[in-house]
């Protein structure tokens, strides 16, 4: 059975407030609530997850350190990244953690292979890999049955942040993006065939997009912003 799905393109967006809309999003909903999926680049922003050390955060300088609530360690954010939001009801897809994770990392890995990128999954490391550098990075919350957080994959960005953190908790280890791997530098094609393999690997079909939040978390990230 093909489940909806919210598709929500929302451009480049300060982290914060983003983030307090999903929250609220994440707070409110319920059994009935339509799967969303919000896709977006962030400004630059390292994330700290719920089992991050500060020792990982070597020299940010000027960009700002968050701590949240989702899983894994230290990451960055920036424009050229393909951040993306999978709000979803696990319960109503009879699927674990485990699972969602193995299927999001499959959704990125068959991405790749549309440029003939050859990525892979890393044990005991979660995210996707091209050779020894990785490529895309998962950090996932569940709350009442329901996932928020996501993933971020790299497409055409500015690397140097990664350098000034231990990405993922790994001391020195490298990381690399789509366009340097002899893909496109567009995030909007990059984003076109993730939103499909996303859309196979969890039975979803996509509702038109739409390019603003719900309006209760909307309303949140306004507040927030302010």
């Amino acid at each position: 059975m093909s489940l909806p799905l919210v598709v929500r393109r929302l451009g480049r967006q300060p982290y914060e407030p983003v983030l307090a809309a999903m929250r609220a999003f994440a707070d409110s909903r319920d059994d009935t609530t339509e799967d969303e999926f919000w896709v977006l680049e962030h400004e630059p922003v390292f994330t700290l997850g719920q089992a991050g050390k500060p020792e990982h955060v070597l020299a940010p300088g000027d960009i700002p350190v968050i701590r949240v609530e989702r899983g894994g360690q230290v990451t960055y954010h920036g424009p050229g990244q393909i951040v993306g939001y999978p709000l979803i009801n696990l319960r109503r897809l009879g699927i674990g953690v485990r699972e969602l994770v193995d299927r999001i990392e499959q959704a990125i890995i068959d991405t790749l292979e549309h440029w003939n990128i050859v990525a892979m999954r890393r044990s005991g490391a979660p995210g996707v890999y091209v050779a020894d550098a990785k490529i895309g990075a998962l950090g996932l919350r569940i709350r009442r049955g329901s996932s928020f957080h996501g993933l971020a994959l790299n497409v055409a960005m500015d690397l140097e942040p990664f350098r000034r953190i231990n990405p993922c908790g790994f001391q020195g280890l490298q990381v690399t993006q789509v366009l340097d791997l002899g893909g496109p530098g567009s995030l909007a094609a990059v984003e076109d065939k993730l939103l499909d393999e996303l859309c196979r690997q969890f039975g979803f079909t996509p509702r038109p997009a739409v390019a603003e939040l719900p309006p209760a978390a909307a309303s949140v990230a306004a507040t927030h912003a302010a």
